[in-house]
């Protein structure tokens, strides 16, 4: 499949030759996608594409799920992955197509991190770096210019999908893992942008767990405080939970590997608002995700449909 510029800035235009003349050109302009692959999926498309990222000053990617056409523009949900993940691991593993159709919504998922911004140990490890941006804003001298992912995925990305897409004006996300963590913390820095959200087996309280202290220390600092502007369970402690306008609903394995270190669900208020399922027999996996994504996704099109 060929590339397609999908839109030059808010005029049409098609084919790799223009893409070609932006590059020589060194023309940048977030609103421009280029489709990279389409593939119809259970009446639906599945679509990947590219475009420059004037948050992260790089190229980046992400996935959608487009259902079949209705005569009314659909909600969009945003997933958000985890550690080591891109923008294809939920479209090809969650199993999540057949009920988005259903459902009638759009998925959007973008990549975890800005890629190839050669900065000195970005690529040393899985849990920081490409692959783990966290969904934060960093602030120490070295990312700071290109790891700005919570302004990516609240701002310009949902202006991305506005531009090229027809969609509704309302919008939900979900994620696991570190993408539950970005999830929940989009949401509740966001509470009036999105109609609801979910997580799979998020990072509750990365203050107080291995990979959150590691990602905070190397993209905020050793300022502890501000942490905690990125921790879950102290975002809760600052907002009116009982004035939400949906149960936020977090699901978990018992048998994840990760619960007790890295995860810690019993670090979260308990409050009539927050829905935590513990499921028995189940891990970390996408097979874990895979069950439970349509009671996910019925979730959110409950919220965004009415």
């Amino acid at each position: 499949l060929a590339p397609t510029v999908m839109s030059l800035c808010g005029r049409k235009a098609v084919g790799v030759c223009m893409n070609q003349v932006l590059c020589r050109l060194s023309v940048r302009c977030s609103s421009t996608v280029t489709l990279s692959s389409r593939n119809k999926t259970f009446g639906g498309y599945t679509e990947r594409y590219r475009h420059y990222s004037d948050s992260l000053k790089c190229e980046m990617g992400f996935a959608v799920f487009k259902p079949t056409e209705t005569g009314s523009p659909p909600p969009v949900v945003y997933w958000l992955s985890g550690l080591t993940c891109d923008d294809t691991n939920f479209i090809f593993k969650a199993g999540a197509q057949q009920h988005l159709q259903d459902a009638g919504l759009m998925a959007v998922c973008p990549d975890t991190s800005p890629r190839g911004c050669d900065i000195e140990g970005e690529d040393d490890a899985y849990d920081f770096g490409s692959g783990a941006g966290f969904y934060l804003n960093a602030t120490t001298p070295l990312y700071k210019e290109n790891y700005q992912m919570f302004s990516y995925i609240s701002e310009e990305l949902p202006e991305v999908i506005k531009q090229n897409f027809d969609t509704s004006n309302k919008q939900s996300i979900m994620g696991h893992s570190m993408g539950g963590l970005g999830a929940l913390n989009l949401f509740l820095k966001n509470p009036d942008k999105y109609e609801s959200v979910s997580a799979f087996a998020p990072i509750c309280h990365p203050t107080e767990c291995p990979w959150g202290q590691k990602a905070f220390l190397g993209y905020l600092g050793s300022d502890t405080t501000a942490w905690k502007e990125w921790d879950p369970v102290e975002l809760l402690k600052t907002i009116d939970v009982d004035g939400l306008k949906r149960d936020i609903l977090l699901t978990f394995g018992d048998s994840d590997e990760f619960l007790p270190t890295q995860l810690k669900p019993e670090t979260l208020p308990v409050h009539p608002k927050l829905k935590v399922e513990i499921q028995s027999g189940y891990d970390h996996s996408y097979y874990f995700i895979a069950t439970f994504i349509k009671q996910h996704i019925e979730h959110h099109a409950l919220a965004l449909r009415t």
